[in-house]
């Protein structure tokens, strides 16, 4: 029995802060022409170790300030409670009530972890600190996290985040929808029961997207490789299978019962926007 039909859909779009003047603009016009689709909320990334956490504050800041909904990445290795609690507080005080709490990756060049080590230490920390007000989200990896040792350990792990107090999570995309429905299966085993988001990344540049399939361990399903090399630099019909690609396997996830979709955006508005008009979300 898949259990995620029960959960009411939810469809959100996740962005990096800019870090220029030129990146910030551009993310406004996004913000705006994003915002007229409804999304429930839209989540701001940061790098390695918090490394953009103050362009996360700013701009966590300005969606808040438009009136919409925002959810701050936060990463808690190589930091400690003081400065965790303070960022809590920072985002309490603008009314953010939502969270995306991460382990994060170790810095660069950084060998300590910090005061935290694991996911779910900093979800029982948010919850020990805030109470309910956050709404907490964490991260599912339906291919497994590429540091796990195997893919029932990872289950494992993912099930004692829940546990600590998440109230849904957003999977790391993917292109095979059997590896998300088994993801789900397996959790249910666990007594996991909460949504579990598939993350959607638009298909626009395939040089970029092995680039970052190679670093996060997301497959590229070989047909789909295949074919994307075989159109070398015409830009038009990458983005046209991208699109039937893409809008082929958000429809069976709906199909099939996923609680919503969860959009990497990459700052840009054409590719969601698409895919959002084809599945007629609004509707």
């Amino acid at each position: 029995m898949n259990t995620q039909k029960k959960f009411t859909k939810q469809f959100s779009c996740e962005f990096f802060p800019p870090k220029t003047d030129k990146g910030a603009e551009n993310l406004r016009t996004t913000l705006a022409e994003l915002a007229e689709l409804k999304p429930s909320y839209f989540s701001v990334t940061f790098g390695a170790g918090g490394s953009t956490q103050e362009g996360t504050f700013d701009t966590v800041k300005e969606i808040q300030g438009q009136g919409y909904a925002a959810a701050p990445h936060l990463s808690c290795i190589g930091s400690t409670k003081a400065k965790i609690r303070e960022l809590l507080d920072s985002y309490i005080a603008i009314g953010v009530n939502r969270i995306v709490a991460l382990r994060g990756d170790m810095p660069s060049g950084m060998r300590e972890t910090g005061e935290f080590r694991y996911a779910n230490e900093l979800v029982e920390f948010i919850r020990s600190e805030t109470g309910d007000h956050f709404h907490i989200e964490v991260a599912a990896y339906p291919e497994m996290h590429p540091q796990a040792p195997n893919m029932q350990k990872d289950v494992a792990n993912f099930a004692r985040k829940v546990k600590a107090g998440a109230n849904a999570a957003i999977t790391q995309y993917f292109y095979n929808t059997d590896a998300y429905f088994r993801f789900v299966d397996d959790c249910e085993k666990h007594d996991v029961d909460l949504p579990i988001i598939p993350g959607i990344m638009p298909i626009t540049n395939y040089s970029n997207l092995k680039r970052f399939s190679d670093m996060c361990g997301a497959e590229i399903p070989r047909w789909i490789g295949k074919r994307l090399e075989s159109y070398g630099d015409d830009k038009e019909s990458i983005i046209a299978f991208g699109e039937d690609v893409v809008t082929e396997l958000c429809q069976k996830l709906l199909d099939q019962g996923a609680p919503g979709l969860h959009f990497y955006t990459m700052n840009q508005t054409g590719p969601t926007r698409t895919l959002w008009h084809k599945l007629g979300l609004n509707k």
